[in-house]
């Protein structure tokens, strides 16, 4: 089988796609032929050395795939064989075949094609803990969504209009167009304005009840202030360490100074404010197969009953896995970028 070789930290040169025997299955195994795999933004600081949840190099990176059950280890039942799924994986997804435990394996919904299947794990699960797990999102209140053009920000959008709420979101002005007829309420120019203040100035100095913000250092403090009474912050990533498009000294400085920036919350002043901050990490969430069971089912009653609407910006093959790297890094995609073998 052919895979995506993350060989060292870098630029797009370290990544190489390489030769493997196929897979083996354990007996509480089952091994999927990759239709479809994600590309996420870890995968992109990753890459760099700025992903201390990633593998040790060389490694095969990849939490998502599609795909059709090709082969099930002694003690997994057999109908499995065939059967077109999705499927998280503990990286290693971003191959032609990868091995899964059965709960992370889901049936594709019939609706959906392989590529459109592989953007659902991540950016919805992500935001569905954003906003119905932790965010705790009401049809009255309102919300921004950072990096709303993004594949996380879209599956966010679909989740909180299902939802009824109020929706504010920052992103490139080329993409305002295709967000307003997603149905997005309010978009906001990030980079040609000031978001903090366009926000205050819709909401009339209010702020809002909640903010999913990807982008960390300074702007949590930001997004925090930018909260109304009862408010929350939900952060989830730190894509403003990610200005460079190769790793060494200058990724791990870039890093460092986004840490520094990052705000103490004491719980004083979150008291006395009425407001709450808290995280998101899948990667830190394997523990909770029961739950993640929960959310995944949740979300393809959405895909069944239409509200749930995956957005594949494009497919790149797993030769041009650099150039797909490239369009994320310079902000070209909007929704999901996809890695077909």
């Amino acid at each position: 089988m052919r895979q995506i070789v993350n060989t060292a930290n870098g630029s797009y040169d370290v990544l190489e796609v390489q030769e493997s025997p196929d897979l083996v299955p354990k007996a509480d195994e089952l091994i999927i032929e990759v239709k479809a795999s994600g590309l996420n933004f870890a995968d992109i600081l990753a890459r760099k050395g700025q992903y201390p949840d990633g593998p040790s190099k060389p490694c095969v990176m990849g939490y998502e795939v599609s795909g059709t059950v090709r082969e099930v280890g002694d003690s997994i039942r057999e109908d499995w064989i065939g059967k077109e799924v999705i499927a998280t994986s503990r990286f290693g997804g971003q191959a032609e075949q990868v091995a899964v435990k059965p709960n992370q394996v889901f049936e594709k919904p019939e609706s959906l094609s392989f590529v459109d299947a592989a953007a659902i794990p991540v950016n919805y699960i992500t935001a569905y803990l954003l906003i119905e797990v932790m965010g705790s999102l009401q049809s009255y209140e309102s919300i921004l969504i950072h990096n709303v053009g993004g594949g996380v920000g879209i599956a966010a959008l679909d989740i909180a209009q299902h939802i009824g709420a109020t929706t504010y979101g920052t992103a490139s002005r080329r993409k305002h167009d295709f967000l307003r007829e997603r149905g997005l309420d309010y978009a906001i120019d990030y980079r040609n304005k000031d978001w903090f203040e366009e926000l205050m100035a819709l909401t009339d100095d209010r702020g809002v009840e909640l903010i999913t913000d990807p982008l960390g250092g300074k702007e949590w403090k930001r997004s925090y202030k930018a909260l109304r009474a009862t408010g929350r912050l939900g952060m989830f990533g730190i894509s403003t360490a990610s200005d460079s498009s190769s790793g060494g000294i200058k990724a791990m400085w870039n890093m460092l100074k986004t840490v520094v920036q990052m705000p103490f919350y004491h719980p004083l002043p979150l008291l006395n404010k009425n407001r709450g901050v808290f995280g998101v990490n899948l990667g830190h969430l394997w523990h909770e197969p029961e739950k993640a069971n929960v959310w995944v089912n949740k979300l393809l009653e959405g895909v069944e009953e239409g509200w749930l609407r995956p957005h594949v910006d494009t497919t790149f093959t797993f030769d041009e896995v650099g150039d797909a790297h490239r369009y994320i890094e310079e902000r070209k995609n909007i929704g999901k970028v996809i890695l077909v073998p």
